[in-house]
Protein backbone atom coordinates (compact mmCIF):
# COMPACT_ATOMS: atom_id res chain seq x y z
CA UNK A 1 0.00 0.00 0.00
CA UNK A 2 2.74 2.35 0.79
CA UNK A 3 4.31 1.56 -2.75
CA UNK A 4 1.19 2.61 -4.60
CA UNK A 5 0.50 5.51 -2.64
CA UNK A 6 4.27 7.04 -3.09
CA UNK A 7 3.92 5.82 -7.08
CA UNK A 8 0.64 7.90 -7.00
CA UNK A 9 2.10 11.07 -5.47
CA UNK A 10 5.15 10.63 -7.36
CA UNK A 11 3.10 10.53 -10.84
CA UNK A 12 1.24 14.27 -9.63
CA UNK A 13 4.25 15.67 -8.35
CA UNK A 14 5.71 15.17 -11.88
CA UNK A 15 2.82 15.92 -13.54
CA UNK A 16 2.37 18.96 -11.80
CA UNK A 17 6.31 19.48 -12.74
CA UNK A 18 5.33 19.06 -16.22
CA UNK A 19 2.79 21.12 -16.53
CA UNK A 20 4.38 24.24 -14.90
CA UNK A 21 7.47 23.56 -17.69
CA UNK A 22 5.29 24.01 -20.17
CA UNK A 23 3.53 26.76 -19.09
CA UNK A 24 6.54 28.81 -18.46
CA UNK A 25 7.73 27.70 -21.85
CA UNK A 26 4.66 28.81 -23.86
CA UNK A 27 3.79 31.64 -21.39
CA UNK A 28 7.36 32.77 -21.41
CA UNK A 29 9.40 31.46 -25.06
CA UNK A 30 11.78 33.47 -24.85
CA UNK A 31 13.44 35.14 -21.42
CA UNK A 32 14.05 38.53 -21.34
CA UNK A 33 18.27 39.37 -21.42
CA UNK A 34 20.33 40.84 -24.03
CA UNK A 35 23.44 38.02 -22.84
CA UNK A 36 23.39 35.59 -25.32
CA UNK A 37 25.71 33.56 -23.06
CA UNK A 38 28.84 31.58 -23.50
CA UNK A 39 27.19 28.50 -25.31
CA UNK A 40 25.59 30.79 -28.17
CA UNK A 41 28.19 32.61 -28.35
CA UNK A 42 30.42 29.62 -29.23
CA UNK A 43 28.15 28.22 -31.44
CA UNK A 44 27.93 31.75 -33.49
CA UNK A 45 31.63 31.93 -33.47
CA UNK A 46 32.33 28.39 -34.64
CA UNK A 47 29.96 28.65 -36.95
CA UNK A 48 28.28 25.76 -37.16
CA UNK A 49 25.59 23.61 -34.67
CA UNK A 50 26.33 19.92 -33.51
CA UNK A 51 23.21 18.00 -32.97
CA UNK A 52 23.12 14.69 -31.28
CA UNK A 53 19.93 12.85 -33.55
CA UNK A 54 18.80 9.01 -34.40
CA UNK A 55 18.38 7.62 -37.94
CA UNK A 56 14.31 7.25 -37.45
CA UNK A 57 11.35 7.77 -40.06
CA UNK A 58 10.18 10.31 -37.15
CA UNK A 59 13.56 12.11 -36.48
CA UNK A 60 15.93 11.77 -39.66
CA UNK A 61 16.93 9.58 -42.67
CA UNK A 62 17.90 9.18 -45.98
CA UNK A 63 15.28 10.00 -48.60
CA UNK A 64 15.15 10.16 -52.38
CA UNK A 65 15.86 13.69 -52.31
CA UNK A 66 18.42 13.47 -49.64
CA UNK A 67 18.03 14.19 -45.65
CA UNK A 68 14.62 14.37 -44.71
CA UNK A 69 12.27 13.86 -41.23
CA UNK A 70 10.41 15.88 -39.15
CA UNK A 71 12.64 16.82 -36.61
CA UNK A 72 15.69 17.15 -39.33
CA UNK A 73 13.34 19.84 -41.26
CA UNK A 74 13.41 21.84 -38.03
CA UNK A 75 17.21 21.10 -37.05
CA UNK A 76 17.88 22.63 -40.88
CA UNK A 77 15.80 25.43 -40.01
CA UNK A 78 17.08 26.38 -37.02
CA UNK A 79 20.70 26.42 -38.45
CA UNK A 80 19.24 28.80 -40.75
CA UNK A 81 17.66 30.84 -38.64
CA UNK A 82 21.18 31.10 -36.67
CA UNK A 83 22.93 31.52 -39.76
CA UNK A 84 25.16 28.46 -39.49
CA UNK A 85 25.59 25.36 -41.00
CA UNK A 86 24.44 22.01 -39.82
CA UNK A 87 26.70 19.07 -37.96
CA UNK A 88 24.87 15.76 -37.27
CA UNK A 89 25.59 12.87 -35.27
CA UNK A 90 23.28 9.97 -35.89
CA UNK A 91 25.02 7.49 -34.32
CA UNK A 92 22.61 7.05 -31.03
CA UNK A 93 20.06 4.94 -29.67
CA UNK A 94 16.97 7.03 -27.80
CA UNK A 95 18.63 6.46 -24.41
CA UNK A 96 21.81 7.97 -25.82
CA UNK A 97 21.29 10.95 -26.47
CA UNK A 98 20.74 12.56 -23.36
CA UNK A 99 24.06 11.49 -22.11
CA UNK A 100 25.40 12.46 -25.14
CA UNK A 101 23.94 15.96 -24.86
CA UNK A 102 25.39 16.17 -21.42
CA UNK A 103 28.84 15.69 -22.41
CA UNK A 104 29.03 16.64 -25.51
CA UNK A 105 27.21 18.99 -28.58
CA UNK A 106 24.94 21.45 -28.78
CA UNK A 107 21.51 19.80 -27.99
CA UNK A 108 19.75 17.18 -28.96
CA UNK A 109 16.98 15.93 -31.22
CA UNK A 110 15.67 12.50 -31.04
CA UNK A 111 11.76 12.61 -30.39
CA UNK A 112 12.49 12.91 -26.56
CA UNK A 113 9.92 13.85 -24.69
CA UNK A 114 9.62 16.67 -22.29
CA UNK A 115 10.77 15.88 -18.25
CA UNK A 116 11.75 19.32 -16.75
CA UNK A 117 13.11 16.13 -14.15
CA UNK A 118 16.09 14.80 -16.58
CA UNK A 119 19.39 15.90 -14.21
CA UNK A 120 22.18 17.48 -16.65
CA UNK A 121 19.90 19.14 -19.63
CA UNK A 122 16.95 21.72 -20.24
CA UNK A 123 14.38 21.36 -22.75
CA UNK A 124 13.15 23.55 -25.27
CA UNK A 125 9.14 24.62 -25.21
CA UNK A 126 7.00 21.89 -26.72
CA UNK A 127 7.28 20.91 -29.99
CA UNK A 128 4.29 18.84 -30.74
CA UNK A 129 2.29 16.49 -28.49
CA UNK A 130 2.72 12.58 -28.23
CA UNK A 131 0.38 10.65 -27.31
CA UNK A 132 0.80 7.16 -26.18
CA UNK A 133 -1.31 4.19 -28.01
CA UNK A 134 -2.04 0.49 -27.26
CA UNK A 135 -1.73 -1.11 -30.33
CA UNK A 136 -2.09 -5.57 -30.90
CA UNK A 137 -2.31 -8.46 -33.51
CA UNK A 138 -5.15 -8.53 -35.13
CA UNK A 139 -7.28 -11.90 -34.70
CA UNK A 140 -6.90 -11.16 -30.75
CA UNK A 141 -10.05 -9.62 -29.30
CA UNK A 142 -10.12 -5.89 -28.88
CA UNK A 143 -8.82 -5.03 -26.23
CA UNK A 144 -10.28 -1.58 -24.94
CA UNK A 145 -9.28 -1.03 -21.23
CA UNK A 146 -5.92 -1.69 -18.87
CA UNK A 147 -8.11 -4.68 -17.13
CA UNK A 148 -8.21 -6.00 -21.20
CA UNK A 149 -4.16 -5.92 -21.22
CA UNK A 150 -3.70 -8.52 -18.37
CA UNK A 151 -2.12 -11.81 -19.80
CA UNK A 152 -1.38 -10.28 -22.82
CA UNK A 153 2.89 -10.07 -24.29
CA UNK A 154 3.01 -6.36 -24.32
CA UNK A 155 6.41 -4.51 -26.07
CA UNK A 156 7.43 -0.78 -25.56
CA UNK A 157 10.35 1.08 -25.86
CA UNK A 158 12.55 2.10 -23.18
CA UNK A 159 13.90 5.68 -22.82
CA UNK A 160 11.03 6.98 -25.33
CA UNK A 161 8.60 8.17 -22.48
CA UNK A 162 5.91 5.16 -23.63
CA UNK A 163 7.70 3.48 -20.46
CA UNK A 164 7.23 6.00 -18.18
CA UNK A 165 3.28 5.93 -18.86
CA UNK A 166 3.34 2.21 -18.49
CA UNK A 167 5.32 2.50 -15.04
CA UNK A 168 2.46 5.43 -13.92
CA UNK A 169 -0.72 2.91 -15.53
CA UNK A 170 1.34 0.01 -13.62
CA UNK A 171 0.76 2.23 -10.03
CA UNK A 172 -3.09 2.07 -10.31
CA UNK A 173 -2.81 -1.43 -11.67
CA UNK A 174 -0.58 -3.58 -10.41
CA UNK A 175 -1.13 -6.99 -12.12
CA UNK A 176 0.05 -5.02 -15.15
CA UNK A 177 3.41 -6.21 -16.81
CA UNK A 178 5.14 -5.75 -19.86
CA UNK A 179 8.65 -5.88 -22.30
CA UNK A 180 10.63 -3.11 -23.18
CA UNK A 181 13.57 -2.81 -24.98
CA UNK A 182 16.46 -0.21 -25.62
CA UNK A 183 18.01 -0.97 -28.39
CA UNK A 184 15.13 -1.16 -30.84
CA UNK A 185 12.99 0.90 -33.06
CA UNK A 186 9.08 0.84 -33.39
CA UNK A 187 9.10 -1.23 -36.79
CA UNK A 188 11.32 -4.25 -34.97
CA UNK A 189 8.83 -3.77 -32.13
CA UNK A 190 5.45 -3.70 -34.75
CA UNK A 191 6.92 -6.86 -36.81
CA UNK A 192 7.15 -8.88 -33.22
CA UNK A 193 3.50 -7.69 -33.31
CA UNK A 194 2.82 -8.80 -36.54
CA UNK A 195 4.71 -12.13 -36.44
CA UNK A 196 3.32 -12.96 -33.12
CA UNK A 197 5.86 -12.54 -31.07
CA UNK A 198 4.12 -9.92 -29.05
CA UNK A 199 0.52 -9.84 -28.32
CA UNK A 200 0.60 -5.98 -27.98
CA UNK A 201 2.83 -2.55 -27.77
CA UNK A 202 2.80 0.45 -26.75
CA UNK A 203 3.61 3.32 -29.29
CA UNK A 204 3.34 7.21 -29.79
CA UNK A 205 0.35 7.37 -32.45
CA UNK A 206 2.24 9.28 -35.15
CA UNK A 207 4.87 6.68 -34.72
CA UNK A 208 1.86 3.92 -35.63
CA UNK A 209 0.75 6.25 -38.59
CA UNK A 210 3.77 6.41 -40.39
CA UNK A 211 4.46 2.46 -39.83
CA UNK A 212 0.96 0.98 -40.21
CA UNK A 213 0.58 0.46 -43.70
CA UNK A 214 3.51 -1.85 -43.76
CA UNK A 215 2.17 -3.80 -40.69
CA UNK A 216 -1.84 -4.63 -42.08
CA UNK A 217 -1.54 -7.42 -38.86
CA UNK A 218 -1.19 -4.47 -36.56
CA UNK A 219 -4.53 -2.72 -35.57
CA UNK A 220 -4.66 0.26 -33.26
CA UNK A 221 -6.62 -0.10 -29.55
CA UNK A 222 -6.53 2.62 -27.61
CA UNK A 223 -4.57 5.57 -25.98
CA UNK A 224 -3.03 5.72 -22.91
CA UNK A 225 -2.67 8.26 -20.43
CA UNK A 226 -2.20 11.67 -21.32
CA UNK A 227 -0.33 12.80 -24.20
CA UNK A 228 3.55 13.98 -23.63
CA UNK A 229 5.08 16.38 -25.01
CA UNK A 230 8.42 16.35 -27.86
CA UNK A 231 11.25 19.19 -27.05
CA UNK A 232 14.54 19.19 -27.91
CA UNK A 233 17.27 18.85 -25.11
CA UNK A 234 20.31 21.03 -24.09
CA UNK A 235 23.71 20.85 -21.39
CA UNK A 236 22.85 22.27 -18.28
CA UNK A 237 25.50 24.72 -17.50
CA UNK A 238 26.23 26.75 -20.34
CA UNK A 239 23.67 29.36 -20.27
CA UNK A 240 20.54 29.58 -21.61
CA UNK A 241 21.24 31.88 -25.12
CA UNK A 242 21.08 28.86 -26.88
CA UNK A 243 17.63 27.47 -25.59
CA UNK A 244 16.02 31.38 -25.75
CA UNK A 245 16.74 31.22 -29.06
CA UNK A 246 15.46 28.13 -29.94
CA UNK A 247 12.54 28.50 -28.31
CA UNK A 248 12.03 31.87 -30.17
CA UNK A 249 11.85 29.96 -33.16
CA UNK A 250 10.12 27.35 -32.33
CA UNK A 251 7.62 30.21 -31.41
CA UNK A 252 8.04 31.86 -34.52
CA UNK A 253 7.27 28.03 -36.00
CA UNK A 254 4.17 27.90 -34.39
CA UNK A 255 3.38 31.27 -34.75
CA UNK A 256 3.76 31.32 -39.01
CA UNK A 257 1.85 27.87 -38.87
CA UNK A 258 4.83 26.08 -40.47
CA UNK A 259 5.11 23.89 -37.50
CA UNK A 260 1.62 22.42 -38.13
CA UNK A 261 2.17 22.44 -41.74
CA UNK A 262 5.54 20.39 -41.00
CA UNK A 263 3.47 17.58 -38.76
CA UNK A 264 0.47 17.70 -41.06
CA UNK A 265 3.13 16.36 -43.73
CA UNK A 266 5.14 14.12 -41.86
CA UNK A 267 2.43 12.66 -39.26
CA UNK A 268 -0.79 13.77 -40.64
CA UNK A 269 -2.26 10.95 -42.37
CA UNK A 270 -1.30 7.30 -43.81
CA UNK A 271 -0.01 8.89 -47.15
CA UNK A 272 2.17 5.99 -48.70
CA UNK A 273 1.60 3.65 -51.07
CA UNK A 274 -2.10 3.70 -50.77
CA UNK A 275 -3.65 0.58 -51.49
CA UNK A 276 -6.43 0.20 -54.69
CA UNK A 277 -8.65 -2.04 -55.10
CA UNK A 278 -8.48 -3.71 -58.61
CA UNK A 279 -12.37 -2.08 -59.61
CA UNK A 280 -11.00 1.25 -58.74
CA UNK A 281 -7.70 0.66 -60.91
CA UNK A 282 -9.79 -0.69 -63.59
CA UNK A 283 -11.99 2.50 -63.63
CA UNK A 284 -8.84 5.18 -63.88
CA UNK A 285 -7.67 2.50 -66.42
CA UNK A 286 -10.53 3.07 -68.78
CA UNK A 287 -11.30 6.66 -67.69
CA UNK A 288 -7.76 7.78 -67.58
CA UNK A 289 -5.30 5.79 -69.56
CA UNK A 290 -6.36 6.56 -72.78
CA UNK A 291 -5.11 10.03 -72.74
CA UNK A 292 -1.88 8.97 -71.88
CA UNK A 293 -1.39 5.11 -73.17
CA UNK A 294 0.04 6.75 -76.74
CA UNK A 295 2.59 8.44 -74.67
CA UNK A 296 3.23 5.15 -73.03
CA UNK A 297 3.39 3.16 -76.43
CA UNK A 298 6.19 5.66 -77.65
CA UNK A 299 8.43 5.71 -74.48
CA UNK A 300 8.24 1.67 -74.27
CA UNK A 301 9.56 1.54 -78.08
CA UNK A 302 12.44 4.28 -77.52
CA UNK A 303 13.61 2.29 -74.55
CA UNK A 304 12.78 -1.43 -74.70
CA UNK A 305 10.42 -1.86 -71.71
CA UNK A 306 6.44 -3.07 -71.90
CA UNK A 307 4.41 0.33 -72.13
CA UNK A 308 1.89 -1.52 -69.80
CA UNK A 309 4.95 -1.87 -67.39
CA UNK A 310 5.60 2.04 -67.80
CA UNK A 311 2.00 2.30 -67.15
CA UNK A 312 1.74 0.61 -63.89
CA UNK A 313 4.92 2.33 -62.71
CA UNK A 314 2.77 6.19 -64.11
CA UNK A 315 0.06 4.49 -62.31
CA UNK A 316 1.88 3.77 -59.01
CA UNK A 317 3.52 6.89 -58.89
CA UNK A 318 0.83 9.35 -59.28
CA UNK A 319 -2.39 7.37 -60.28
CA UNK A 320 -1.81 8.88 -63.78
CA UNK A 321 -2.52 12.55 -62.83
CA UNK A 322 0.49 15.10 -64.45
CA UNK A 323 0.31 17.57 -62.28
CA UNK A 324 0.49 15.53 -58.92
CA UNK A 325 3.18 17.27 -56.90
CA UNK A 326 4.43 15.32 -53.36
CA UNK A 327 4.96 17.37 -50.19
CA UNK A 328 8.90 17.00 -50.71
CA UNK A 329 8.81 18.23 -54.40
CA UNK A 330 8.23 15.09 -56.50
CA UNK A 331 5.85 16.55 -59.38
CA UNK A 332 4.28 15.18 -62.55
CA UNK A 333 2.99 11.73 -64.00
CA UNK A 334 6.35 10.44 -62.79
CA UNK A 335 7.13 11.98 -59.90
CA UNK A 336 10.35 13.07 -60.87
CA UNK A 337 12.85 14.83 -58.53
CA UNK A 338 14.11 18.33 -59.58
CA UNK A 339 17.66 16.69 -59.90
CA UNK A 340 16.83 13.50 -61.69
CA UNK A 341 14.65 15.89 -64.11
CA UNK A 342 17.62 18.35 -64.62
CA UNK A 343 19.95 15.47 -65.22
CA UNK A 344 17.24 13.89 -68.35
CA UNK A 345 16.90 17.21 -70.08
CA UNK A 346 13.17 17.61 -68.76
CA UNK A 347 12.24 21.22 -68.50
CA UNK A 348 8.69 20.49 -67.92
CA UNK A 349 7.87 18.04 -64.81
CA UNK A 350 4.09 18.72 -65.32
CA UNK A 351 4.25 17.82 -69.23
CA UNK A 352 2.77 14.58 -69.25
CA UNK A 353 4.81 13.56 -72.46
CA UNK A 354 8.16 14.58 -71.24
CA UNK A 355 7.83 13.04 -67.62
CA UNK A 356 6.60 9.58 -69.47
CA UNK A 357 9.55 9.98 -71.26
CA UNK A 358 11.90 11.49 -68.35
CA UNK A 359 10.60 8.24 -66.07
CA UNK A 360 10.96 5.55 -68.88
CA UNK A 361 14.65 7.01 -69.62
CA UNK A 362 14.95 7.07 -65.30
CA UNK A 363 14.08 3.41 -65.18
CA UNK A 364 16.18 2.38 -68.12
CA UNK A 365 19.35 4.06 -66.73
CA UNK A 366 18.99 2.60 -63.21
CA UNK A 367 18.79 -1.27 -64.73
CA UNK A 368 21.41 -0.19 -66.26
CA UNK A 369 23.43 0.60 -63.98
CA UNK A 370 22.84 -2.40 -62.18
CA UNK A 371 25.48 -5.35 -62.01
CA UNK A 372 25.70 -7.71 -64.61
CA UNK A 373 25.31 -10.55 -62.22
CA UNK A 374 21.36 -9.59 -62.10
CA UNK A 375 19.66 -11.10 -65.12
CA UNK A 376 16.09 -11.76 -66.37
CA UNK A 377 12.91 -10.60 -63.96
CA UNK A 378 15.21 -9.88 -61.02
CA UNK A 379 17.00 -6.87 -62.85
CA UNK A 380 13.52 -5.15 -63.81
CA UNK A 381 12.01 -5.56 -59.98
CA UNK A 382 15.40 -4.39 -58.72
CA UNK A 383 15.43 -1.46 -61.25
CA UNK A 384 11.89 -0.74 -60.25
CA UNK A 385 13.24 -0.89 -56.54
CA UNK A 386 15.76 1.77 -56.94
CA UNK A 387 13.57 3.53 -58.65
CA UNK A 388 11.19 4.59 -55.02
CA UNK A 389 14.45 4.01 -53.05
CA UNK A 390 17.65 4.80 -54.98
CA UNK A 391 20.27 2.65 -55.78
CA UNK A 392 22.50 3.33 -52.38
CA UNK A 393 19.69 1.90 -50.61
CA UNK A 394 19.12 -1.08 -52.63
CA UNK A 395 22.97 -2.05 -52.66
CA UNK A 396 22.54 -1.83 -48.75
CA UNK A 397 19.77 -4.24 -48.78
CA UNK A 398 21.89 -6.54 -50.99
CA UNK A 399 24.79 -6.24 -48.86
CA UNK A 400 22.45 -7.32 -46.28
CA UNK A 401 21.14 -10.41 -48.33
CA UNK A 402 24.83 -11.68 -48.16
CA UNK A 403 25.41 -11.43 -45.02
CA UNK A 404 22.64 -13.38 -44.44
CA UNK A 405 23.22 -16.30 -46.41
CA UNK A 406 20.72 -14.94 -49.39
CA UNK A 407 21.92 -14.75 -53.05
CA UNK A 408 22.22 -10.55 -53.98
CA UNK A 409 21.44 -11.11 -57.64
CA UNK A 410 17.96 -12.76 -56.23
CA UNK A 411 14.95 -10.34 -55.98
CA UNK A 412 12.86 -12.93 -53.77
CA UNK A 413 16.06 -12.74 -51.77
CA UNK A 414 16.55 -8.94 -51.39
CA UNK A 415 13.07 -8.22 -50.95
CA UNK A 416 13.43 -9.66 -47.79
CA UNK A 417 16.48 -7.57 -46.98
CA UNK A 418 14.77 -4.32 -47.71
CA UNK A 419 12.88 -4.18 -45.13
CA UNK A 420 15.68 -4.66 -42.71
CA UNK A 421 16.81 -1.33 -43.63
CA UNK A 422 13.91 0.13 -40.52
CA UNK A 423 15.37 -1.51 -37.94
CA UNK A 424 18.78 -0.01 -36.10
CA UNK A 425 20.78 -3.57 -36.05
CA UNK A 426 21.09 -3.73 -39.80
CA UNK A 427 21.03 -0.04 -41.22
CA UNK A 428 23.32 1.03 -38.51
CA UNK A 429 25.76 -1.18 -40.41
CA UNK A 430 25.13 -0.03 -43.75
CA UNK A 431 26.33 2.52 -45.88
CA UNK A 432 23.19 4.96 -46.58
CA UNK A 433 21.98 4.24 -43.04
CA UNK A 434 17.98 4.25 -42.25
CA UNK A 435 15.20 3.60 -44.97
CA UNK A 436 11.53 2.81 -45.64
CA UNK A 437 12.66 -0.66 -46.50
CA UNK A 438 9.15 -1.80 -46.64
CA UNK A 439 8.27 0.95 -49.03
CA UNK A 440 10.11 -0.61 -52.07
CA UNK A 441 8.02 -3.78 -51.45
CA UNK A 442 5.35 -2.84 -51.78
CA UNK A 443 6.03 -0.73 -54.53
CA UNK A 444 7.32 -3.51 -56.51
CA UNK A 445 4.53 -5.76 -55.64
CA UNK A 446 1.97 -3.15 -56.37
CA UNK A 447 3.25 -2.71 -60.06
CA UNK A 448 3.63 -6.34 -60.63
CA UNK A 449 0.04 -6.50 -59.96
CA UNK A 450 -0.85 -3.27 -61.76
CA UNK A 451 1.00 -4.59 -64.67
CA UNK A 452 -0.82 -7.85 -64.86
CA UNK A 453 -4.47 -6.13 -64.57
CA UNK A 454 -3.57 -3.86 -67.52
CA UNK A 455 -2.42 -7.47 -69.22
CA UNK A 456 -5.48 -8.65 -68.07
CA UNK A 457 -7.64 -5.96 -69.68
CA UNK A 458 -5.78 -5.71 -72.96
CA UNK A 459 -6.85 -9.17 -73.36
CA UNK A 460 -10.30 -9.09 -71.86
CA UNK A 461 -10.39 -12.33 -70.17
CA UNK A 462 -9.81 -12.46 -66.59
CA UNK A 463 -11.65 -11.00 -63.50
CA UNK A 464 -9.88 -9.14 -61.35
CA UNK A 465 -9.19 -9.74 -57.43
CA UNK A 466 -8.13 -6.94 -54.87
CA UNK A 467 -4.47 -6.28 -54.34
CA UNK A 468 -3.34 -7.52 -50.59
CA UNK A 469 0.40 -6.48 -50.33
CA UNK A 470 2.05 -7.78 -47.12
CA UNK A 471 5.29 -6.77 -45.82
CA UNK A 472 7.26 -10.17 -45.51
CA UNK A 473 7.79 -11.14 -42.07
CA UNK A 474 11.14 -10.45 -40.85
CA UNK A 475 10.07 -10.80 -37.21
CA UNK A 476 12.72 -9.59 -34.97
CA UNK A 477 14.35 -11.58 -31.78
CA UNK A 478 15.61 -8.53 -29.76
CA UNK A 479 16.53 -8.95 -25.95
CA UNK A 480 13.57 -7.28 -23.67
CA UNK A 481 13.82 -6.36 -19.81
CA UNK A 482 10.80 -8.15 -18.44
CA UNK A 483 8.77 -5.46 -16.28
CA UNK A 484 6.66 -7.70 -13.83
CA UNK A 485 3.48 -7.01 -11.67
CA UNK A 486 4.45 -4.69 -8.69
CA UNK A 487 2.41 -7.06 -6.87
Amino acid sequence: MLASWFNHVRRRWRGYLTLCATLLLVLFPVLPSNEPGPHLQDVMQRDFISVHTRNTPTTYYEGRQGPTGFEYELMRRFADHLGVSLALNDDHNTTDVLGAVRQQGDMGAAALPLDPGREGVIFSRPIMPLQPLLVYRRGLPPPSSIEDLQGLEIGTLGGTGTDTVMRELQAEHPKLSWKESRDMEVASLLSQVASGDLDAAVVFEHQFRLNRLFFPEVEDGFRLGKPLSLAWAFPAGQGLGLVREANRFLADMQDNGLLQRLETRYFGRDNYLEYVGARTFISHAQKRLPDYAPLFRQSARDTGFDWKLLAAVGYQESHWNPEATSPTGVRGLMMLTRPTASDLGIEDRLDPAQSIEGGARYLRSLEQRLPESITGDDRLYMALAAYNVGLGHLYDARDITRQRGGDPDAWEDVRRSLPLLQESGWYEKTRHGYARGGEPVIYVRNIRRYHEILAYVDRSQEQFHPLNARLPEEASRETFDVIPPST
